[in-house]
């Protein structure tokens, strides 16, 4: 049992910060990767960044140099530390952990409730 709580999301102005979160809980697994999506008023969710367990980082271009994905091992916690932010980056902003079950090949996705994210003067 995976569970995904969100956290963080708000109204900002254009240029400044907010730090999303999510912490992963439950049992009998192990991530193999943490991210975060977006989804803006009429398009299609897309991919923002993604901190493998084994692997590298990956950021969306729109966003390299202004986000940092970053992770709490301990706490089964992904954040995003979102700064100089832009009108454009108004989206809802949904956690996705990738987990292996304890006794099973396969991988699950699971996604977080999404948490709203403004930017406007």
């Amino acid at each position: 049992q995976v569970q995904l709580v969100e956290s963080g999301g708000g109204l900002v102005q254009p240029g400044g910060s907010l730090r999303l979160s999510c912490a992963t809980s439950g049992s009998d697994f192990s991530i193999n990767a943490m991210g975060w999506y977006r989804q803006a008023p009429g398009k299609t969710r897309e991919l923002v960044a993604t901190i493998p367990s084994g692997g590298s980082t990956v950021y969306a271009d729109s966003v390299k140099g202004r986000f940092t994905i970053s992770r709490d091992i301990a706490k089964n916690t992904v954040y995003l530390q979102m700064n100089s932010l832009k009108p454009e980056d108004t989206a809802v902003y949904y956690c996705n952990v990738r987990v292996r079950l304890v006794g099973r090949m396969y991988v699950t996705s699971y996604w977080g409730q999404g948490t709203q994210v403004t930017v406007s003067s």
